[in-house]
């Protein structure tokens, strides 16, 4: 909105726009070399770019960045450079948003609040704060025609606050209903809703999002209300989904509920949902402090989301109900411990019901219940009551987060009002670098919506239509493509005894055919639709828009390994696949595998297995990997492949620096998000004869998005040694991947 304003108002021209949300989309590295390591490959291409397109006010920019580095790098490595002033005389020279363009080149994780100053200095502070939700306000507002849709974001669920507004308004008991929406619950619902209609009640159905489909039932079912009742209301919670029928969000009243942003907002909203009676129920001791631990390890379960997948692979809904039904387990155990005059507190039924049953139940990932074990041991013990050594959940120089002495209800929440507002990662015993990353990927979504907001026509900038700039990437693309592998040949070659490796390489190839046709089929056919030959289908339109964005096509997508490159990055890689295939068919199999490179990764693996089974004559189910990491850094420095077992190249750790010296992991540099893992020796052994001591295992991911619901991402296991206590690392969320973005 504040761009378009700008626009009409004669600011910020729509190539800056397009720079904006695209940065450099050449499929060509530029022939000016990075002056500084400091500074990311795409940012140093950004630059370039940048003053290419507006020579009037960035034109000397690559010249003034590798001339005056100390003053470029302090401005970098400042916590928050949009703030301060910028350096030499773009300060002055440039507009408002020209300084966005500025930073995107440096630092893409201050984009996003950068983002947010420019909207509140143009338009004003109330549109980018998010107001609060007034229940009352909110049934003024409705009429009986008019459903109230709530639009669910996780960990909020409006259901209690409705409660208490039905009491309020005289809505309990018998004239408010509640129906969960699943399967077979559709009839019930629209007699639920006729009922409703004609007594006046509320009814509230939850979770429509599970049943798409039926939703055009209720669309029909209330545009027949003519006559409703003028006390009837009918409240509805979704998830944000696609295909929610328009009919009804267009007769409704639309709100959007969020759960409290931060550790002391959270807190503050559990504990206001805690009545005095509650914490007076229960005659034990401990059971206040206790309480207070629980209301803290809720809004750390639930602050992770925000750092997206270093927090939790599979972002899970823990919301008020996992609380409170922990909160009685709590008030039973310890209440009958005090009965029995039992001294001891439960820990392990409590550690076990509450984090494996109560949250660990949601969670469907194994690292992610490995995270709710390892935050059970660090809460809940006897060492929370030591009087000798007092126990804090997070403490620095600036703040200390304890729990408060045992006394009434107002004590703990004091405590909680002198928390401060924000909070650094560290305190989820995340890595401060945690931050970045989420604010890195919040300015990628924002690029992606505003993508998916630009006209889909006209010019692309730079003066040539849509369609020639289309047209040209196609054809860079078409020269790039090798030639077909002829897997009959290579067959024929291997011959008769063929080790488990090359059955992968065959595999593999296959794989890499498929792509190269597909990816020339589409592109033939397109230059044709471009030039009026045939007509363009949807799919030919989808690759079209793809390659003005800079993106993969999807239908290219499917056919290669996982990846969230940009076309241009992730071409540079097609092509260092294609030569490492080639080496492997020409060659034999490389010294160094670069796992990245493969399309099923794990099919190498269990090759490897299997080749030491047969060499050794193991049982193939009672043998598997394990790994150590050299001192090797590049492939030069190897001579030959090892006895059994591979080296493989090309992984990045996340949430933690080698340390190659000790051989271990260590905390990660300021603003260094992911480092290179020195090369990795993979070697097969018999699993009763592997004994491993201080080391962590760690998932290999293929990309930085981990493994989803479905586990889709998990490649191996890595074992990487550590003198520090492995849930320092399992709570910060190391891993590996196989590629970087």
């Amino acid at each position: 909105m504040t761009i378009k304003i700008e626009q009409a108002e004669g600011r910020s021209p729509q190539e800056e726009l397009e720079f904006f949300i695209k940065g450099n989309l050449s499929l060509e590295k530029s022939t000016r070399k990075k002056p500084f390591d400091w500074l990311g490959n795409q940012g140093w291409e950004d630059i370039v770019k940048l003053a290419e397109l507006f020579p009037p006010q960035f034109g000397s920019l690559p010249d003034d960045v590798e001339k005056n580095s100390t003053e470029w790098k302090s401005w970098y490595d400042l916590d928050a450079p949009e703030q301060a002033p910028y350096p030499m005389k773009y300060q002055e020279n440039l507009s408002a948003f020209q300084k966005l363009l500025l930073l995107r080149c440096f630092r893409v994780d201050r984009v996003y609040r950068a983002g947010t100053d420019y909207v509140t200095v143009t338009m004003g502070e109330k549109y980018v704060q998010p107001p609060v939700i007034n229940f009352d306000a909110i049934h003024e507002q409705s009429t009986p025609f008019s459903p109230i849709v709530f639009i669910l974001s996780p960990g909020s669920d409006p259901a209690t606050d409705l409660m208490k507004l039905a009491e309020r308004s005289g809505f309990e008991g018998n004239k408010f209903k509640f129906l969960a929406m699943g399967q077979g619950q559709e009839k019930v619902a629209l007699q639920l809703l006729e009922m409703a209609v004609s007594r006046g009640q509320w009814l509230m159905l939850q979770n429509c999002h599970l049943l798409v489909k039926w939703l055009k039932d209720l669309e029909k079912s209330l545009e027949m209300i003519t006559k409703p009742n003028p006390n009837f209301r009918l409240w509805v919670t979704t998830n944000p989904i696609t295909d929610f029928p328009i009919g009804i969000l267009q007769k409704s009243l639309k709100v959007v509920t969020e759960p409290p942003n931060g550790l002391k907002l959270n807190m503050r909203a559990t504990y206001s949902k805690i009545s005095r009676e509650t914490l007076a129920s229960c005659p034990h001791p401990a059971f206040r402090s206790l309480v207070y631990v629980l209301a803290f390890f809720h809004a750390v379960v639930q602050e992770r989301r925000k750092y997206g997948k270093i927090g939790w692979n599979v972002p899970y809904d823990f919301n008020e109900s996992d609380f409170s039904v922990s909160m009685e387990i709590l008030n039973t155990y310890l209440t009958k411990a005090h009965n029995q005059e039992d001294s001891d507190i439960p820990w392990g039924s409590l550690k076990y019901l509450i984090g494996e049953v109560m949250y660990g139940g949601r969670a469907i990932d194994s690292f992610d219940r490995r995270i709710l074990t390892v935050y059970m041991d660090e809460y809940l013990g006897d060492f929370l009551f030591y009087t000798f050594r007092q126990f804090n959940f997070f403490s620095n120089k600036d703040v200390t987060y304890k729990i408060p002495q045992n006394g009434p209800e107002s004590s703990y929440t004091d405590e909680i009002e002198n928390l401060p507002m924000a909070n650094t990662p560290e305190v989820l015993g995340l890595n401060s670098n945690a931050e970045i990353g989420y604010y890195t990927q919040a300015a990628k979504d924002m690029w992606s919506h505003l993508i998916d907001l630009q006209p889909q026509t006209g010019d692309s900038g730079g003066g040539i239509s849509r369609d020639e700039f289309i047209s040209q990437v196609a054809q860079d693309i078409q020269n790039k493509l090798p030639q077909l592998y002829d897997i009959d040949v290579i067959c024929k070659k291997f011959g008769t005894d063929i080790s488990p490796t090359s059955v992968v390489l065959l595999q593999e190839l296959e794989r890499f055919n498929k792509l190269v046709v597909c990816m020339q089929r589409s592109l033939f056919e397109l230059q044709r639709a471009l030039s009026g030959e045939v007509g363009m289908s949807s799919e030919l339109d989808e690759v079209a828009r793809a390659l003005f964005n800079g993106h993969i096509p999807a239908i290219w997508k499917k056919l290669a390994p996982d990846t969230l490159k940009s076309l241009g990055n992730w071409m540079i890689h097609f092509k260092r696949r294609y030569e490492q295939y080639s080496y492997w068919v020409e060659k034999g199999e490389p010294k160094v595998m670069w796992l990245s490179g493969l399309h099923i990764p794990e099919s190498y693996l269990t090759a490897l297995v299997q080749t030491a089974c047969r060499k050794n004559g193991w049982p193939l189910d009672l043998s598997t990997l394990y790994t150590e990491v050299t001192q090797y850094r590049s492939e030069d420095e190897i001579s030959d492949k090892p006895g059994q077992g591979c080296y493989v190249s090309g992984l990045y750790l996340e949430g933690a620096d080698w340390d190659m010296e000790n051989g271990c992991l260590v905390k990660s540099q300021p603003k260094v998000l992911v480092v290179e893992l020195p090369i990795l020796k993979v070697i097969p052994i018999e699993a009763s004869r592997l004994r491993l001591q201080n080391t962590l295992r760690t998932p290999v991911y293929t990309t930085s998005l981990r493994r989803n619901a479905m586990s889709v991402g998990l490649v191996f296991e890595a074992d990487l040694f550590t003198t520090m206590h492995l849930s320092h690392w399992v709570l910060r969320g190391v891993c590996l991947c196989l590629n970087s973005d």
